[in-house]
């Protein structure tokens, strides 16, 4: 397998010293995978530029260790049309040659942060082969279980004197932040932080701050203006495969949720690439960028999200976690064997969390895959589904239960073959290629959707209604037998099961 890496992360390897620890991992996790490291000979060219002739001469002899393609294709007149429309700058041009290369199937992936090459790809419908470092490395973990060697202990929550300061996860904290150990001692008592750890190691960090409407905001322009606020104070994440970026917003938006703020921010300097990576995130999620903040260590951005009552239909993140009621609504079933590999905060009362801890994409994922093979499949972006435990083999009918609730963020059909299903399922599906593969060809005559979703809520364990009650509050039909595909409800009974679960209905947007 050949894997063409972007200029801007070989750059970032080779560099005299270590600035980004997620390059270091996908570099190990390249050679665990056996993929050939390849670059373009742009890519020599633009290294070429440099007019520092000794990091010339540096980078050079390092590029040895590369696979250098050593011819180029001539540009596909797809991609040509697409580069018309994104191409402004030279690098826009030499990203296009990157991307020309893996539409061509001569390498296999390309690995690149650049948001243009994404969409470049999305464009011309090859985003399965184009990543992120973290979505690369979400790709091995999931194909490459066997070399997964992560002792994640979950997300805990720890005082600040509980962690190790030492750690070097903080080195580029204190290369940023004037007084960094003296602020994080000061807290040793006081502040609680989200962590998680593998083999003692930090692996991610959240600290977070109500603040009310009398915080002095005097250091922000534009300035805020008074509101109950939400601080993200710090965050960071090592790419590490198990997608725990999006395990920390969850976190985020239940304590916003919790704290009934209006508004969530952070600030947050733009100069290093997990810096820039941690701004994609947020972004997706609907953080904007509002303005600047000035301190003694120099000038941040600032991004805010709205967190009052709203619902984006186009993007369903955007808004996330809202719900729409003027939305359809539907229950869908999912097997016991899936169902808290998929839902792991929707545990039962019978299954114990500590065999759900966050080691694999999936889990942590808030976007997931459901596959489904139901007649009832007019389902669009926005749906609202109610997860539907079916009962244990053996157990008595009446144990099947709805225990959560997902927002469809859209619907895949229509598809092509095997390869494309596997490839639009593998980031975020609890199955196995192999599990795929058979999904896949169980009928011929009645291929599989995919449902891409929004993990939102979890109903309160003891107030989640059986499939007996269900039956009592006319939801479904005890004729019906056990739900075999979707099952389209009333707005009515929705709002039924949000009174009857106690379900948070601030959540809900009328």
């Amino acid at each position: 397998m050949k894997a063409l890496l972007d200029t801007n992360i070989i750059i970032h390897r080779e560099a005299g010293r270590v600035v980004n620890q997620d390059i270091g991992i996908l570099f190990k996790w390249l050679d665990k995978a056996k993929y050939q490291k390849c670059i373009h000979p742009i890519t020599i060219e633009e290294i070429n530029k440099n007019p520092n002739k000794d990091t010339v001469q540096t980078f050079n002899a390092k590029l040895d260790s590369y696979e250098t393609l050593k011819t180029v294709t001539p540009l596909a007149d797809d991609v040509a049309i697409v580069a018309v429309r994104f191409d402004i700058s030279e690098n826009d041009k030499n990203d296009t040659l990157l991307v020309n290369e893996v539409f061509n199937e001569r390498v296999d992936v390309l690995i690149s942060e650049d948001r243009k090459i994404h969409a470049k790809g999305r464009e011309l419908n090859i985003s399965e082969k184009i990543f992120t470092i973290d979505s690369f490395l979400e790709k091995i973990v999931s194909e490459h279980p066997d070399l997964v060697n992560y002792d994640v202990l979950g997300v805990t929550k720890k005082y600040f004197g509980e962690i190790n300061l030492k750690d070097s996860f903080f080195d580029s904290f204190r290369e940023d932040y004037a007084g960094f150990d003296k602020w994080f001692n000061r807290k040793a008592n006081d502040a609680i932080a989200y962590v998680t750890l593998n083999q003692g190691q930090l692996l991610s960090f959240l600290y977070m701050k109500v603040e009310d409407e009398n915080e002095n905001y005097a250091d922000i322009a534009p300035i805020f203006q008074p509101k109950k606020r939400l601080k993200i104070g710090t965050f960071k994440v090592i790419s590490n495969g198990v997608r725990l970026g999006e395990r920390f917003l969850k976190i985020v938006f239940d304590n916003a949720l919790q704290y009934k703020v209006d508004e969530i921010y952070v600030t947050i300097f733009d100069k290093r690439e997990e810096q820039k990576r941690l701004i994609v995130l947020l972004e997706d999620w609907g953080f904007r960028f509002y303005g600047t903040k000035q301190s003694a260590s120099g000038t941040e951005q600032v991004y805010v999200r709205d967190f009052k009552p709203a619902f984006d239909v186009a993007d369903p993140r955007k808004a996330f976690p809202y719900i729409s009621a003027n939305n359809q609504f539907f229950l869908v079933p999912i097997y016991p064997d899936y169902h808290t590999e998929l839902l792991p905060d929707s545990y039962l009362r019978t299954e114990s969390p500590k065999d759900y801890v966050e080691n694999k994409p999936h889990r942590n994922a808030i976007s997931k895959v459901y596959i489904s093979r139901s007649i009832e499949r007019n389902v669009k972006t926005g749906d609202v589904l109610i997860f539907y435990r079916t009962a244990d083999k053996g157990a008595a009918y009446y144990t099947s239960v709805i225990t959560t609730i997902g927002i469809v963020e859209d619907k895949i059909d229509g598809i092509a073959d095997e390869n494309e299903f596997i490839l639009k399922c593998r980031k975020r599906s609890v199955f196995t290629d192999d599990e795929l593969k058979a999904h896949w060809n169980w009928s011929s005559k009645f291929r599989p959707f995919i449902l891409n979703f929004l993990y939102a809520v979890s109903f309160p364990l003891g107030k989640r209604l059986n499939r007996q009650k269900l039956m009592d509050l006319g939801i479904i039909s005890g004729a019906e037998g056990e739900l075999r595909g979707l099952k389209k409800i009333t707005k009515e009974q929705f709002e039924t099961i949000i009174k009857e679960t106690g379900t948070n209905e601030s959540l809900i947007v009328h």
